[in-house]
């Protein structure tokens, strides 16, 4: 959502960056699929950089920093929309590289922005749930107006981040507006252990779209 904005506003989005954690619990970084940003990447038709990090905190934040310092870039733009924790952080990787620091969805409220997803037909999956209130029924689930009053409940009961970004849940984009081709998952199993787990998409490919619509 955050790259779909950054088109609109006339960015040139000039590269794709992803950090690759080796630990699941990393405090910045996605971890499930991570393996599909190559496809991600395709799909959307913009080149990827990449680089592993160990997923400590504060540390992995320097692992960032050494690739963005790599590129010929003037900004880098990100998804935070109320965490502070990773705001502050790139604000200052942006200081010290003199890069601008663009956050399309700050401060968003939550509820819209997730209605703005569905009314924009991005085709979103819920591939990982690590928080009460969570089952195994959710991994794979479409983000659509049921999801959306199931997350509103969660929130109610539970607190939970209605987009999930204290990490309670992970998604997986597989279309959008701007995406030239579309994500097809071929094979997924699930991985479960102590209430939480994450779909593995194992096969995946690029599938023609209808029409282009971006």
């Amino acid at each position: 959502m955050a790259l779909y904005r950054a088109l609109e506003l006339g960015y040139e989005i000039d590269v794709l960056v992803t950090m690759i954690p080796q630990r699941r619990d990393s405090w910045m970084f996605h971890f499930p699929n991570i393996h599909l940003t190559n496809l991600f990447a395709k799909a959307v038709e913009i080149p990827l950089v990449k680089a592993g990090t160990v997923g400590i905190k504060e540390t992995e934040l320097q692992d960032l920093k050494n690739l963005l310092a790599t590129l010929d870039v003037e900004g880098v733009v990100y998804g935070a929309i109320s965490s502070r924790y990773q705001k502050e952080r790139i604000d200052k990787i942006c200081r010290e590289l003199n890069l601008k620091s663009i956050a399309p969805l700050w401060h968003e409220d939550s509820i819209r922005l997730l209605k703005e997803i569905i009314d924009l037909n991005f085709e979103v999956i819920i591939v990982g749930v690590f928080a009460y209130g969570f089952d195994q029924s959710w991994l794979g689930r479409k983000i659509n107006s049921s999801t959306l009053k199931s997350l509103v409940e969660l929130n109610r009961k539970y607190q939970i981040s209605l987009v999930g970004e204290g990490g309670e849940y992970e998604t997986l984009v597989l279309d959008a507006l701007f995406f030239k081709k579309k994500i097809q998952v071929l094979q997924a199993k699930r991985v479960w252990e102590n209430h939480s787990g994450y779909l593995l998409v194992e096969k995946a490919k690029l599938v023609e779209k209808a029409e282009k619509t971006y």
